[in-house]
């Protein structure tokens, strides 16, 4: 059984930073492994997200301030996130999926395995 635990939110000022972490269990490096976010009154978008084989995509919105990593040895998923925005203000979900290429996060497709998710507050 998979299980998704996220930790690290919280509250931060505007140009300030953020480290979130998710101890994965039952999952394998042969998934894919994604942070996602949800703003009130607004859908669920693909942040950043990790592929089985390592590669790294974001979404513009974070590129260049947020970077995705993982411990394979401690089974852990970490999203870097500097240069804070209020606009990044959100709930924040790890996800993982068994299908390994994370691309189609980023047009929709639904993962499988979800987190509890973890609130982040930036104040401008």
């Amino acid at each position: 059984q998979v299980q998704l635990v996220e930790s690290g939110g919280g509250s931060v000022q505007s140009g300030g930073s953020l480290r979130l972490s998710c101890v994965a269990s039952g999952t394998h490096r042969s998934y894919c492994m994604g942070w996602f976010r949800q703003a009130p009154g607004k859908e669920r978008e693909a942040v950043a997200t990790i592929d089985s084989d390592s590669s790294t995509s974001y979404a513009d919105s974070v590129k260049g301030r947020f970077t995705i990593s993982q411990d394979n040895a401690k089974s852990t998923l970490y999203l870097q996130m500097n240069s804070l925005k209020p606009e990044d203000t959100a709930m924040y979900y790890c996800a993982a999926d068994p299908i390994g290429y994370c691309g189609g996060a980023y047009r929709g497709y639904e993962l499988a395995y979800w987190g509890q998710g973890i609130q982040v507050t930036v104040s401008s």
